[in-house]
């Protein structure tokens, strides 16, 4: 169910019964459509009991390697190696939303008419966000990105000037 390339990102941070439980996660997600722990420790293809199952995907969840670093970006990478050639132009767009009691702010690139997210962080706070958040989240784009050149584009809300360098 995992593509080839994100099994050989992920073989070398996590375990072979962290990668099965990764897969058998994004399948109950695809075909339950449940974000819910308890939902989907209900069912959980594993035969222990429920609360077992809770507390195992419960520690799946907050694993230190599941990382955006770690996780993401070495597939990220190879997404844009494979898509968009080193030097082109990438479009990067800057922004916030709240969702529910969420304040989410997400760098994505946007190529052919589509965005994928690369680098985001929850807020502690409601509201928009200041200058060394907004750093924060562009920084390690601005690194895993380095080879390409980048067009950022963003709403009123990230229009200061010490952002621009």
């Amino acid at each position: 169910m995992i593509p080839q390339f994100y099994h050989s990102c992920l073989k070398n941070y996590l375990s072979e019964s962290q990668l099965l439980t990764l897969e058998i996660s994004l399948w109950l997600l695809q075909v339950h459509k449940q974000v819910k722990i308890e939902r989907l420790a209900a069912i959980f293809p594993v035969p222990i009991l429920y609360q077992s199952r809770r507390k195992h995907l419960q520690r799946f969840l907050v694993l230190p390697n599941l990382s955006l670093p770690l996780i993401w970006f070495p597939i990220i990478k190879y997404i844009l190696r494979t898509q968009i050639p080193l030097g082109s132009r990438v479009i990067l767009a800057i922004d916030r939303t709240q969702w529910y009691s969420n304040n989410l702010l997400m760098v994505a690139v946007i190529w052919k008419k589509r965005s994928f997210p690369v680098y985001w962080q929850f807020l502690d706070k409601a509201g928009s966000s200041n200058i060394s958040e907004q750093i924060a989240v562009i920084r390690p784009v601005l690194k895993l990105l380095s080879r390409y050149e980048l067009v950022l584009i963003g709403d009123r809300e990230f229009r200061r000037v010490e952002l621009a360098y």
